[in-house]
């Protein structure tokens, strides 16, 4: 049996003479926290949209648990969790009374296993306070615990952390690793913030004006290709210019923590003999390879 859980097969979306995403594919597999990185206007939202058959594509198809989503869109969705944007609640009523009707929709839901969930995501000491009254990020969290009432055996964020606080992305960060590791829920995460894309994400795809420009695991991609490497040196202002000189190093310039210079990661130990050689100091050469660094590199062609 496969282990793909969604598969994009040729995935487009033409608007008049823009192409929003241009014959996509990428494979996400069971248990798999999938990343899914881009610039703003890359084709993410648009992607997730047509994943969710929340807008229609003008050519491909996207498969789910196996299922195709034009031929039978009710059995291709019905094990999906899905929270994009801001989550759609009565604002008048109480997160708990919110919860008993929307989750109540697909089968009936008991208080208890709403209030469960409602502690999973930090919201129990205030369910039955309005929703009004809820902020940005507490709307976040109550979608969360709205889509998860059903057991969803794929969850798709899309910003789950936009307007938390660093307490609120660690809880949310958790209950995402939660899911993956001891209940087997495959995520698939739309984020700008690259620091927690990169501290959970297992697989990762990235996008550039509606086309795949890499897709694998976080640690194979961030494996390969130019580096931030942190130099402590003597002299660094003589440094940095011999480093300006040597055809191993790609770039450097002096920060407040030292000299930051790109590189190929396994060219480190030539990089040390040259300093040396060159009569140099050397006090650390600390490797600093980051989503961050990769995807940077990536959109702006620096990357392979």
């Amino acid at each position: 049996m496969s282990d793909t859980v969604l598969r994009t097969i040729d995935l487009t979306k033409r608007y008049a003479n823009r192409v929003a995403v241009d014959h996509l594919n990428i494979e996400v597999r069971q248990g798999d926290v999938f990343g899914f990185l881009g610039p703003n206007g890359a084709g993410k939202s648009t992607t997730i949209r047509m994943i969710l058959h929340l807008v229609f594509p003008t050519e491909g198809d996207v498969e789910i648990f196996g299922a195709s989503l034009t031929r039978v869109r009710h059995r291709a969705l019905q094990k999906v969790g899905a929270v994009v944007e801001k989550p759609a609640f009565y604002s008048h009523l109480s997160a708990l009374r919110n919860l008993e009707i929307l989750g109540g929709l697909q089968r009936p839901v008991t208080r208890r296993r709403i209030m469960e969930h409602l502690e999973r995501v930090g919201l129990a000491d205030r369910a039955g306070d309005p929703v009004r009254t809820y902020s940005h990020g507490m709307n976040q969290r109550l979608g969360l615990a709205l889509i998860l009432l059903n057991d969803p055996q794929l969850v798709i964020l899309d910003e789950p952390t936009t307007g938390l606080d660093p307490q609120g992305m660690k809880e949310i960060r958790e209950l995402i690793l939660e899911l993956s590791r001891e209940r087997g829920v495959t995520v698939f995460l739309s984020s700008h913030l690259l620091y927690e894309v990169e501290l959970i994400a297992t697989r990762m795809a990235v996008i550039h004006q509606g086309r795949l420009r890499a897709a694998g695991s976080v640690r194979e991609l961030l494996k390969k290709g130019p580096s931030s490497v942190l130099l402590k040196t003597d002299r660094p202002e003589e440094a940095l210019r011999f480093l300006k000189t040597i055809e191993t190093c790609r770039f450097a310039a002096i920060h407040s923590d030292g000299i930051h210079v790109e590189l190929d990661l396994e060219k480190i130990p030539e990089l040390n003999r040259q300093m040396i050689g060159a009569g140099f100091d050397v006090n650390a050469l600390v490797p600093r390879r980051t989503l961050e660094t990769y995807f940077l590199n990536l959109i702006e062609g620096r990357e392979a």
